[in-house]
């Protein structure tokens, strides 16, 4: 039976799936609920930065001492990730450079693992089970299938041996639930709708997306003497996506110099039609802050962050935490170049909206106040 938590209910959205929705009016902060993931995994880039356990961030981490890979802050945290790093350490040695399960293989992996452990329903379970999660199988193309495919042969050549596998079409249902993709709400209607139907199945049909009332300064063109023609506009929206997707493939192969050059080289395409308010200016404007950041090129950084705030502030909902992130990371840029009132002010900013969207006693927030009163 469906557990239930007061104020929240589930429903039932016909062509859409499963919903949660408030019975009760809530303060803006009010937490709603909250509880622990039902399985993690970090991913294998961020090893030696995070405690595989608690995802602590810290320098000082202590490596497993068999396979090499894994890091924690402390015994108690290995200990605690044992029932799951175990699935993998042993594999990690013995397929030494050749060990190359994806992500959602490894979190697929920990997902069996847990449901073998588990005695009674999870507290992340009470408001639907993990086994009452909507299968999308018969959704995904060719494509999708094949690579799902090809992830469930990864699953049982580097976990079998720790693992019960059940039969192939429970794996493929497994694997069909497992969704790493959030929608941006950033982006125009067509945009977040062609997202919906790869990763959800489904279009929305809320008011906004039906009038399409926010993706005229979503798309907001540059102001010149002469209009710009429709088709020059929507060739450069062509462009834009083309050169979004191609970013997102050169992340792993190109160097961060060369990544940089691909975001200034498009923004001066797109400039000559965009206004700096238009989304696809702002997502290369943010891809340029992180590849700074990671140069440590702290005035480049700066430079794109401040200019991604005010239109970020205007077109995301109000707490977006998206917004808080450029606060907080322009915060720490500002104290790495000694700009203490700049630095406590943006931290502050931030702080802000996290103590809505996260909660005022969230470990986040405790951070941000050890931070802001060290100033």
């Amino acid at each position: 039976m469906m557990g239930s938590i007061k104020g929240l209910e589930r429903f039932d959205s016909p062509g859409k799936g499963r919903g949660l929705r408030v019975s009760r009016p809530f303060k803006v902060g009010e937490l709603l609920f909250s509880c622990p993931a039902y399985s993690h995994v970090l991913s294998v880039k961020e090893r030696g930065c995070y405690c595989e356990f608690c995802f602590t961030r810290t320098q000082h981490l202590a490596r497993c001492g068999k396979c090499k890979k894994a890091f924690y802050c402390n015994v108690k945290c290995q200990k605690g990730d044992w029932a799951m790093h175990k699935l993998e350490c042993s594999a990690m040695v013995a397929f030494g450079e050749n060990w190359c399960p994806s992500e959602i293989s490894r979190l697929v992996a920990r997902i069996l693992a847990k449901k073998k452990m588990q005695k009674e329903r999870c507290v992340c379970e009470k408001m639907l089970l993990i086994g009452e999660m909507q299968s999308h199988t018969e959704d995904e193309d060719n494509e999708k299938r094949e690579m799902t495919e090809a992830d469930i042969a990864r699953l049982h050549r580097f976990y079998s041996k720790h693992l019960d596998m059940p039969d192939h079409k429970e794996l493929l249902t497994l694997f069909s639930q497992v969704l790493i993709s959030y929608i941006d709400l950033l982006y125009p209607t067509d945009d977040r709708n062609n997202r919906l139907r790869e990763s959800y199945y489904f279009l929305c049909d809320c008011q906004e997306c039906k009038s399409k009332s926010k993706d005229k300064a979503k798309l907001k063109v540059r102001k010149q003497s002469d209009s710009i023609e429709p088709d020059v506009i929507n060739n450069m929206v062509r462009y834009a996506r083309k050169t979004i997707r191609e970013f997102r493939e050169f992340k792993h192969t190109k160097t961060p110099s060369e990544l940089l050059e691909m975001c200034e080289q498009s923004l001066e395409e797109m400039g000559a039609v965009f206004d700096d308010s238009n989304v696809y200016m702002l997502h290369m404007m943010y891809q340029a802050m992180g590849i700074c950041m990671y140069m440590q090129d702290l005035d480049g950084a700066i430079r794109y962050g401040e200019k991604l705030l005010k239109p970020y502030s205007h077109l995301y909902p109000p707490y977006s935490l998206n917004v808080s992130s450029v606060y907080l990371k322009l915060g720490r840029l500002y104290l790495g170049l000694e700009r203490e009132s700049a630095c406590t002010s943006a931290l502050k900013k931030a702080m802000a909206i996290m103590e809505v969207a996260h909660g005022k006693d969230h470990f986040y927030i405790e951070e941000l106040r050890k931070m802001i009163a060290q100033k």
